[in-house]
């Protein structure tokens, strides 16, 4: 009896372990995903006004655009884009990750989420204008 117990305690813990560290995995790879969804979308900016030296300037259409069509292009991850104030994107995902151990006690997946946010600036000598 002692044998079983053990080693059902033993398969227990090792699966938590193993479920625990794909959760980690998932959280990280949202968080990845969601950072360079911002990302891309910081980088579309309205190129008059940065072409003339008066700031940067989110293309809003563009920017939401191109954070979306990077979020959809990740496998099993949803998420949204926002423009703030007309210079920050803001970007959330979720995803989830199957559990391959902890469904014996009746979790089988485990949400995680991801957020980002990127403030685009105008630098000069390397100070925020």
């Amino acid at each position: 009896m002692w044998m079983i117990t053990t080693a059902l305690t033993l398969v227990l813990i090792v699966g938590l372990a193993v479920d625990l560290s794909g959760r980690v995995y998932a959280k990280q790879r949202a968080q990845d995903i969601a950072a360079e969804a911002a990302r891309a979308g910081g980088q579309q900016l309205q190129g008059a006004a940065a072409v003339r030296g008066q700031g940067a300037v989110v293309d809003p259409a563009a920017a939401l655009a191109a954070a979306n069509t990077y979020i959809a292009g990740a496998p099993g991850v949803t998420g949204t884009a926002t423009i703030q104030g007309g210079t920050r994107v803001v970007t959330d995902t979720t995803t989830t990750y199957t559990t391959k151990f902890l469904g014996i006690i009746g979790i089988t997946t485990l949400t995680v989420t991801g957020h980002a946010e990127v403030q685009v600036n105008r630098a000069v000598d390397g100070v925020a204008q």
